[in-house]
């Protein structure tokens, strides 16, 4: 068959006097066929599954969808025995924990990449990788009861500062708070959503740490050798070479940390009051969220109740596919991981 073909291009050759483009081609052989059906089987697999847990959340859910209608996205209140339910309240509270987690986590986990992979010492840079790997692994319920027992009562006072004097922000502002009576109770900074996204925080920052140390220690060699040619200090380096090189990192790590606080549950459901109105003040008491509801109603609920809460599992899912698609296009168009243009 190879012969057949080469005495057709010749022939093509001698008839047109023109040398014709040779076509290449390989015959990939049964191990890269085997691996190439594997990778695709695992592909669609995953796909499959994805669609299976939506295609379910979808079919428990919609008996309260249907009865609900646009409503389900504008009402405050959980009451779904008496027909008055929605997650307005829920879902503007997860957005603002997980908002205010990755506020406190990015800038944590970019500092702390960036001194892992470009200023530690190489004995202290394996200690500090085998930490910040130990901190990812530990069970979020460690984290609930950290933040419950020690980190409130340790940061009431700088919430209260804050409120003092950047209360004019609407954000910050306390109600029910006298900044100028310095006997008034601080409950009303407890149980707050300020203190629920730093405890998400401190979970959400060694991932994000971990995939922005791994992208930034891939900079070119080149790029760094040549950014100290031309008389750049490290710092210097470090802003022209490494920070571009490692965009698509610290983005893909910080969209991964903010999948990982839509959808915290224990943690959250530990310290927060819930409430079933739209609260917008981060530091006064009282917050809700849609994996905290869920965990506080399932055991209650009617089977109505149980299809409610199902809608609200439905719309966190779809948040967070839209926010890992959105990562990953985000990250397929930068630099990160490709070779060195030099």
């Amino acid at each position: 068959m190879r012969r057949t073909r080469e005495r057709a291009a010749g022939a093509a050759v001698g008839a047109a006097g023109v040398e014709a483009p040779r076509r290449l081609y390989a015959d990939p052989g049964l191990p890269d066929r085997i691996f190439r059906s594997v990778a695709r089987g695992g592909g669609g697999l995953v796909l499959a599954v994805m669609l299976l847990v939506g295609g379910f959340l979808l079919y428990r859910a919609w008996q309260a969808l249907s009865k609900a209608g646009w409503g389900f996205v504008t009402t405050e209140a959980w009451e779904p025995d008496a027909g008055n339910f929605g997650i307005a309240a829920v879902l503007t509270g997860t957005v603002l924990i997980a908002l205010v987690a990755i506020a406190v986590a990015v800038p944590l986990a970019v500092g702390s990449a960036l001194y892992i992979s470009e200023y530690a010492p190489p004995r202290l840079r394996r200690t500090l990788v085998s930490v910040v790997d130990l901190m990812a692994a530990v069970p979020s319920v460690v984290y609930g009861l950290w933040g419950l027992f020690f980190f409130q009562s340790h940061v009431l006072g700088t919430a209260r500062w804050i409120a003092t004097y950047l209360g004019w922000i609407p954000l910050f502002t306390v109600d029910g708070a006298d900044p100028t009576d310095p006997l008034a109770t601080e409950t009303v900074f407890t149980s707050s959503t300020f203190i629920a996204g730093v405890v998400v925080a401190m979970m959400v920052a060694p991932i994000a740490c971990s995939v922005m140390r791994e992208v930034f220690s891939q900079a070119p060699v080149g790029e760094r050798e040549g950014a100290y040619a031309l008389g750049a200090t490290r710092w210097g380096m470090i802003r022209s070479v490494v920070l571009p090189f490692g965009k698509g990192g610290m983005i893909g790590g910080t969209m991964l940390g903010l999948g990982r606080a839509l959808g915290e549950t224990i943690a959250v459901y530990l310290i927060i009051s819930p409430v079933f109105v739209i609260q917008p003040h981060l530091l006064q008491n009282g917050t809700s969220s849609v994996a905290a509801l869920i965990a506080l109603r399932f055991g209650e609920a009617s089977e109505f109740g149980m299809s409610a809460l199902m809608a609200a599992g439905l719309a966190l899912f779809l948040m967070t596919l839209v926010v890992n698609f959105a990562a990953s296009s985000i990250v397929a168009r930068s630099r990160s991981g490709t070779a060195s243009d030099s």
